[in-house]
């Protein structure tokens, strides 16, 4: 055998290097990535979104990327409620850039308050948002507006004529205050936010795992990654209030709650649950949008991991977050790091061992305490006093009912 060869062998041979390195398959799957973190609903809390991301080693106190080849995923609602989200939204931006130089990378997922902001459904923005736009011309801009919704009237509302115009323009301008016009003109799908969500994705497969918002039901489970993005956007592009669609259906992967929700004893839910799995090549699903209390919450056996966790003061401070190696996955809470269970009667222990790092958190102590409830009476047939589960008519022994193999195959 040649040196050569043999020197290329030994190279291959040696530790580290055999192993795959990060491999970007499409804008919608990752494979080989050595290190995940996910962080979930934000909700315009800078002070907060600093602190999960410094105790997640991603940046330093300068607020530089310092993640190397760390994947981070953030999972929707970055903004509303809180008065920050245009100030972390560019922090991240610039972090993107530099995660990318450094061999890692930055995946920010479209949420339902994301889709609202373009569209218009403005519910929950915070008076701090519209003010984060206001500059000197806000005025002018505010007042511009108000011309043109006193044409509005004057076409469209039969006693105009009778209104009394400065009581109504009081209560105008707490729905349109300074910075609205230039608010809505960046989160146009043409302006600077828009854009930005427009080149986003609503979920993305990194290695074994699945990252989205809401969740992925058996209703638009058969569609790709790609297609679930497409979709949404379209829809963006093409909004009409009066139709419900993937953008805003509580089925579709930015508004579901299902896998947060769903009894884990169903066992057709599980059993489309491994379906669905099984149908995109995935271990699990990690989803954000339905606060947990302040825990990094595994369900159906790890198979689904909820992670919004409550990061924005609105939702409690809490600093939960998930990482993902190929040692498994664990929580992070500050500075303690805590595996995460792989089974549903594993986590009990895990519960407390949280609350032992937040004790102050009386969330997490009803979650203990619901879990430790013992299980509802089984109800019972008054006529003749069997369980009405395992008996049929006349006293006879009923057939359990063969769990259905479930949906999404």
């Amino acid at each position: 055998m040649k040196l050569s060869t043999i020197v290329l062998l030994l190279l291959l041979l040696a530790p580290g290097l055999s192993e795959a390195k990060a491999k970007k398959v499409d804008d919608y799957h990752w494979t080989g990535v050595e290190r995940v973190i996910a962080i979930g609903d934000l909700h315009g809390d800078y002070g907060r979104y600093i602190d999960v991301m410094e105790s997640a080693g991603l940046i330093n106190k300068s607020g530089k990327w310092i993640g190397g080849k760390t994947h981070l995923v953030q999972t929707g609602d970055i903004t509303d409620r809180g008065a920050d989200s245009r100030k972390i939204i560019d922090h991240l931006v610039k972090l993107a850039k530099q995660a990318k130089k450094k061999g890692g990378y930055v995946h920010l997922l479209i949420g339902n308050h994301e889709t609202m902001n373009v569209v218009g459904d403005l519910r929950y923005v915070s008076d701090g948002e519209f003010q984060a736009f206001a500059t000197k011309n806000s005025p002018r801009l505010q007042n511009m507006q108000w011309e043109r919704q006193v044409e509005w009237m004057k076409a469209n509302v039969p006693d105009f004529e009778n209104l009394d115009m400065d009581t109504y323009r009081l209560e105008w301008e707490k729905t349109v205050p300074l910075g609205w016009v230039e608010h809505r003109g960046a989160w146009a799908l043409g302006g600077q936010y828009g854009k930005w969500v427009k080149g986003n994705q609503v979920a993305v497969q990194i290695n074994d795992t699945i990252f989205l918002h809401g969740g992925i039901s058996a209703k638009y489970c058969k569609f790709s990654l790609q297609s679930l993005t497409e979709q949404v956007i379209a829809v963006m592009e093409n909004y009409d209030p009066s139709i419900t669609t993937i953008m805003d259906d509580p089925l579709g992967p930015v508004w579901y709650r299902g896998l947060a929700r769903e009894d884990e004893s169903n066992d057709i839910f599980s059993q489309t649950l491994d379906n669905i799995l099984n149908r995109y090549g995935a271990k699990r699903i990690v989803i954000g949008h339905t606060v947990t209390g302040g825990v990094v919450w595994p369900r159906f056996d790890q198979r689904v991991v909820a992670n919004d966790t409550g990061i924005a003061t609105h939702y409690g401070s809490h600093k939960g977050l998930l990482e993902l190696t190929s040692e498994g996955a664990t929580a992070i809470y500050g500075d303690k790091r805590i595996p995460l269970p792989t089974q549903n009667d594993e986590r009990e222990d895990y519960l407390r061992a949280v609350i032992e790092v937040d004790s102050n958190n009386d969330q997490l102590k009803q979650r203990l305490a619901r879990m430790l409830a013992p299980p509802a009476e089984v109800p019972v047939d008054s006529t003749d006093g069997k369980d009405a589960s395992t008996s049929g008519e006349g006293g006879e022994t009923a057939v359990k009912p063969i769990p259905l193999p479930g949906t999404c195959q």
